[in-house]
């Protein structure tokens, strides 16, 4: 019989990930089950329909058990959505004792502490995360425990989830006959299987590109210390080859995927692309270049946001580390050409990393890299052992658009 059992849910846009795993050893996870299903219930990391999210779910989990050999009953989840906010808030707590030595307790006595600070009435607290301790107004401490001091005060971050938004996942996760185990933001879970722990001391920012929204992630000296979840995702792309181009949803998916480049400069061999014809308008030929425009106009509108969004939070000539690109939308061809281009830093694609034996190999994919931390679980078994900070903020930026469509109908009324 499997010990250590552990299995995560990535509840996304598209698509719903559930993977079972096995802790063998402190680094190492075998993947014992994983299975995938189409999304309709949810829109951009909100459930809008428990019915479809909870079939969703039980479709996904049936392929991981039926592959497992058994079945589940608890699972993490991911949590994401434009719902998310945080403050930042500093306490702390006497020390006693005749060697006054800092303990676990007196963590925990700082936990408690600020659960009860008042919140608004609709928010509850998702990850109180301490981003540094002092211990007599010594700073910049990691971790307390066995240090001698009388005061121990931290800097806490304190992230909060919309209670109705947590309740529809938790009756949708209900409904398909699981229980939640724990719930952790999907950038966290991102973050912890694909980056390296020398990036997050040097300064690195993860981009995790999904379908319905776009989560980053900032880490400097060891500890996230800036987050945002960006309304424009692989969703918008795809959208705007649609609208575009006259085509269904479907196709425009599929262009996207076997053809579209995010970079011009990447594009290895100029060739055209039959598009399928709709109704009484005939098959036509586009160049990839003309695909590709479009493509580019809106990944460029995403990572300038992201980049503005680094200089205002004022980590821009922090990050040494450079970026990491994952999630669904990192696969798009000449992402990292456009990033480097835009950032003016390294970039690289990121890959679940430290997975063992069994089906490890089929999440070896920046779009499966949410799952992958899930099933890491919270260091320590606790979700207040992170930090993480999220502000929202939605693009208006539409006018490049416009022109490109404008250009596009003129190239297909002048065949």
């Amino acid at each position: 019989m499997k010990k250590n059992i552990i299995a995560g849910l990535d509840l996304g846009t598209t698509k719903v990930c559930a993977v079972i795993a096995e802790k063998v050893s402190e680094n190492r996870l075998d993947i014992l089950g994983f299975g995938v299903a189409p999304s309709e219930g949810l829109h951009k990391g909100l459930v809008a329909n428990i019915g479809k999210t909870a079939e969703a779910i039980k479709s996904a989990v049936a392929i991981a058990s039926n592959r497992a050999g058994f079945e589940i009953n608890t699972v993490n989840v991911g949590v994401a959505g434009e719902h998310i906010t945080s403050i930042r808030h500093r306490n702390y707590v006497t020390i006693s004792g005749e060697d006054r030595e800092i303990r676990k307790e007196d963590l925990d006595r700082l936990e408690a502490d600020v659960r009860t600070i008042r919140i608004p009435s609709d928010r509850q607290i998702l990850h109180i995360i301490p981003e540094e301790f002092s211990v007599d107004h010594q700073g910049g401490i990691e971790n307390p425990i066995g240090m001698s001091g009388s005061r121990l005060e931290a800097a806490n971050h304190i992230v909060l989830a919309s209670i109705p938004a947590i309740q529809n996942i938790k009756k949708s996760v209900e409904r398909a006959g699981l229980q939640v185990k724990d719930y952790i933001l999907q950038p966290i879970a991102s973050s912890s299987s694909v980056l390296e722990e020398n990036e997050k001391d040097l300064g690195v920012v993860l981009i995790d590109i999904g379908g319905g929204t776009t989560d980053i992630a900032i880490f400097l000296n060891k500890a996230i210390k800036h987050t945002k979840v960006i309304g424009v995702a692989g969703n918008q792309v795809t959208n705007d080859i649609r609208e575009s181009l006259g085509v269904i949803t479907e196709e425009a998916e599929t262009l996207k995927r076997e053809y579209g480049y995010a970079s011009e400069s990447a594009i290895i061999k100029e060739e055209d692309i039959i598009i399928k014809g709709v109704g009484a308008r005939g098959s036509t030929k586009i160049p990839v270049s003309l695909l590709t425009q479009i493509i580019s106009l809106r990944m460029r509108e995403l990572f300038v946001l992201i980049d503005n969004e680094i200089r205002s939070a004022g980590f821009k000539n922090k990050i040494k580390a450079g970026m990491v690109l994952t999630g669904g939308g990192a696969l798009l061809k000449g992402s990292i050409e456009l990033a480097e281009d835009v950032f003016g830093l390294p970039a690289r694609i990121g890959v679940p990393q430290e997975l063992g034996a069994g089906l490890s190999n089929e999440i070896e994919s920046p779009e499966f890299a949410t799952v992958a931390g899930l099933i890491r679980g919270v260091p320590g078994g606790k979700s207040s052992d992170y930090q993480v900070l999220i502000r929202q903020k939605r693009s208006k930026s539409k006018k490049g658009l416009s022109k490109l469509v404008k250009r596009v109908k003129q190239f297909f009324d002048e065949l």
